[in-house]
């Protein structure tokens, strides 16, 4: 009975799409500079750039505080909003000052893509 229910969890795990955020990925682009940094964390502000074709919208930004060897020591995620199709959104997100951090890396890290301005489903 455990090697089928085994097998049924295979299964459907290769039967199933891969994430729309993993696909769509490569159509954004981030720019990022520290702002200001206080005694409790690091504030980073930059743009998100939509080099799809269509909107993309609930998007989100995760930036990580990472040490010397890329190890990621602290987070913070912010809301960046709709990105329209070939443009551009600022964003600004706090990440938790820590000992070690030597850079940072920002992405977006959730969205939902949309029709381009003019398409109809």
């Amino acid at each position: 009975m455990r090697s089928a229910c085994v097998a049924v969890l295979v299964a459907l795990a290769l039967l199933a799409p891969a994430p729309v955020a993993a696909q769509g990925q490569a159509s954004f682009r981030v720019t990022q500079k520290v702002d200001k940094t206080t005694a409790t964390h690091t504030v980073l502000v930059g743009d998100v750039f939509n080099d799809a074709a269509a909107d993309a919208a609930d998007v989100y930004v995760t930036a990580e505080a990472l040490d010397p060897a890329g190890k990621r020591l602290a987070q913070g995620i912010a809301w960046v909003g709709a990105v329209r199709a070939r443009g551009s959104e600022p964003y600004s997100v706090r990440v938790p000052l820590v000992r070690g951090a030597t850079q940072f890396r920002v992405y977006v890290s959730g969205f939902q893509l949309g029709f381009g301005r003019g398409e109809a489903p």
